[in-house]
């Protein structure tokens, strides 16, 4: 039910200023499954609240750099005066340290790779760096705090959302659109649960997957069940990637609450619209009720 790691989104076209172009990080990559992997130096990355929104915590950790000639900039805008470069002698010789990430809401690209991201620096030049320049196989930094984001939408952002969701339900000529954990559909997002729940949110293609949609404060919130509204999500985020999963809720079948509609992308079936009772007392446990940030309630 649920989909293996994602690798780092492609086809962005967005140039990065002072990034050499001729220089690409690899298009296919594993995520990599700790911090030592992928050489990370960490410094106060225990207790950290992952991508918690407006956090002031502050921890640190240094990351491994790709390409020439990267900007570092005064404010969290590609566009702001520079303070300092990176790289300016040779590719990936400097690592850089941050102790917070901002949530731009725009979109940078380097051939193809992707951030809406931006690292604040304290070493080895104080500043902001776009996260593009940092190589990890996704668009944020792991275990960083986060900070700022999208303004909130109005309540109707929902109506959207569900909307979006139903368009997989006739997308393939008339039928849902096939459920797969390796494919993805023609608008750039996996065919599985995560990634049609990331489709609908809009978040970056390919999706994030279950356990992110459960874990990324920056993402979704818990909520009670009787808080749910059209659009919130109820996730499994335990056990692997064939038993993890993720549904839209829609509305209550009932005023007993004893059931709701829900858009879901199951396997064998595809984009499917139902009643479930996921979550509900009778129903799977595993379960738990979450509200997308993105809404601002």
């Amino acid at each position: 039910m649920e989909e293996h790691g994602t690798t780092q989104p492609g086809g962005g076209t967005t140039p990065v200023p002072g990034a050499a172009s001729g220089l690409r990080r690899p298009l296919l990559r594993r995520v990599l499954p700790t911090a030592a992997a992928v050489g990370l130096g960490i410094t106060g990355i225990a207790g950290v609240a992952h991508g918690a929104v407006g956090s002031t915590q502050r921890s640190a950790a240094d990351f491994p750099t790709w390409g020439t000639r990267w900007v570092v900039h005064a404010s969290a805008d590609t566009g702001s005066p520079a303070v300092g470069m990176i790289n300016a002698s040779a590719p990936g010789k400097d690592r850089i340290t941050a102790d917070y990430q901002v949530n731009t809401g725009r979109r940078v690209c380097e051939g193809s790779a992707c951030s809406t991201y931006m690292a604040h620096l304290t070493g080895p030049v104080g500043g902001f760096l776009t996260v593009v320049a940092v190589d990890i196989p996704q668009d944020r930094l792991p275990g960083i705090p986060v900070q700022g984001g999208p303004p909130p939408r109005p309540d109707a952002s929902r109506q959207e959302m569900l909307a979006r969701a139903a368009t997989w339900l006739t997308a393939d000529n008339g039928s849902p659109v096939p459920y797969s954990q390796a494919e993805v559909w023609r608008d750039g997002y996996r065919q599985d649960c995560s990634g049609y729940v990331s489709m609908a949110l809009r978040l970056p293609t390919p999706g994030t997957n279950t356990v992110g949609l459960a874990t990324d404060r920056g993402l979704t919130r818990p909520i009670s069940l009787g808080a749910l509204k059209g659009g919130d999500l109820l996730i499994d985020a335990s056990g692997d990637n064939n038993n993890r999963h993720v549904v839209i809720f829609e509305k209550w079948s009932d005023a007993a609450h004893s059931s709701y509609t829900a858009f879901e992308q199951r396997g064998d079936h595809g984009t499917d619209h139902r009643s479930l009772t996921y979550g509900l007392p009778g129903g799977d446990p595993e379960f738990r009720p979450y509200r997308p940030v993105v809404f601002g309630d």
